[in-house]
């Protein structure tokens, strides 16, 4: 009997599940295919795991797969910007400590420059009196007194006035003056490149050579690497790296010539043309014309206490008669007034001033000709945004800037006028 009831069971349930699997193929077969591939949809995870636990299996749990590569290359380059960052900071540090030490310096040697005049200016005044009491105190004691004291220090300033004119202690302040703004200038620039831009390698770079070329320009120590006071030929001041790299700044990326044009670049080397002709040459000449009377003033100087220190030891002498006199009181007077003139007005710190200003506008002549050998528009700085700046740089608008370029030179005037008459 349960024989029977076994069978029949199992007839059923093959018989049940026969007839199930028909349907489903034809449900299946019923419904509208997506697309020409079937896909099977998998069971989840639970279940999954559910039917792993009931038979005694382990579940190996799926590891979702992230781009490792380009992962690694964003670290890449975000170590490499803080590195960047990192350089361009310590560069910064180093650029503010040579600033305040130029600007402590500066003040330093232009205290020189006062307190070595107002001393040998006393000493020549007293050598001076001393020389003219001396040929009138008589003989004796205080005669001798009086003569040896005058040429002691007439020959105290010829020897004090002698170092004064080879170093050139207002030219000296004006030096370091001019270092103190660059080096705060170019802090300024890194600082901007660091808050505002995005700094590369080519920024360290610069930053560095900058450096390297302004500590080149206005040297700290005296001995050894102090600068001609009184060079041969007279050029501009040069505080720059030769090679200069143009800064790739975009603005506006729609524009298709990056705010260039034809007319700008011509105006541009029109601009170069004039700052050629003009201010750079009339700064140079000036700075020539200022170089002689610096010469003059310091040769004058130590030969007139010079004199006025042998007059002054002749004084009293029987076969010179007051030629003596006049010698060491005229000559003393006359040294006083050269050496006012040429401390006291700071001869030295016009002609380092007149040859920074060339080397200014030298310096534009090379920013705007680098610019324009860009042969590719794009990695140019910004057109408009570089025009604003050279007007800027020199003292003008827009339309002064557009003026200037438009100025005929003096070959064209020429030519100009020689066809009118």
């Amino acid at each position: 009997m349960a024989t029977i009831q076994a069978s029949s069971l199992s007839s059923s349930s093959s018989s049940s599940s026969g007839s199930a699997f028909p349907r489903n193929i034809r449900a299946a077969a019923s419904k509208p295919q997506a697309s020409h591939l079937s896909i099977l949809k998998l069971p989840s995870g639970n279940l999954v795991q559910q039917l792993n636990r009931e038979n005694g299996l382990r579940t190996i749990n799926s590891v979702e797969m992230k781009p490792l590569v380009s992962t690694n290359m964003r670290n890449d380059e975000a170590h490499c910007n803080s590195k960047v960052v990192e350089e361009l900071y310590a560069i910064m540090e180093a650029v503010a400590d040579r600033s305040e030490m130029h600007k402590n310096i500066c003040v330093q040697r232009d205290n020189w420059n006062r307190l070595l005049l107002n001393s040998v200016n006393g000493m020549t005044v007293t050598a001076a009196i001393m020389a003219g009491l001396a040929s009138v105190s008589g003989r004796g004691a205080p005669h001798l007194a009086l003569k040896l004291s005058s040429t002691l220090l007439y020959t105290a300033a010829t020897g004090i006035l002698m170092v004064m004119n080879k170093i050139q202690p207002s030219q000296l302040a004006e030096e370091q003056r001019n270092a103190a703004r660059l080096f705060k200038h170019l802090h300024q620039q890194i600082k901007t490149v660091v808050a505002v831009g995005s700094p590369c390698l080519n920024d360290v770079n610069a930053a560095m050579e900058r450096v390297l070329a302004l500590d080149k320009a206005y040297p700290l120590p005296l001995l050894g690497t102090m600068l001609e006071k009184f060079p041969k030929t007279v050029e501009p001041a040069v505080w720059w790296p030769r090679e200069q790299r143009s800064p790739h700044e975009k603005v506006g990326g729609g524009m298709e010539r990056n705010g260039w044009s034809e007319k700008l670049e011509e105006e541009m080397r029109e601009v170069v043309g004039v700052l050629k002709r003009k201010d750079a040459a009339e700064y140079v000449r000036l700075s020539k014309l200022v170089l002689k009377v610096n010469k003059i003033l310091a040769i004058c100087g130590p030969l007139f206490t010079g004199i006025a220190a042998i007059g002054s030891a002749l004084v009293g002498s029987p076969w010179n008669g007051s030629w003596s006199v006049v010698l060491g009181v005229v000559f003393g007077a006359l040294a006083t007034v050269v050496n006012t003139l040429e401390h006291g007005g700071q001869v030295g710190m016009v002609f380092e001033m007149y040859r920074s200003t060339a080397g200014y506008f030298q310096l534009m002549e090379e920013t705007i000709e680098s610019t324009l050998k860009e042969k590719e528009v794009g990695e140019r700085e910004n057109g408009e945004l570089f025009e604003v700046k050279v007007a800027l740089q020199l003292g003008r608008s827009l339309h002064g800037l557009q003026n200037l370029a438009t100025t005929p030179s003096p070959s064209s005037a020429t030519e100009f006028a020689s066809k009118l008459f």
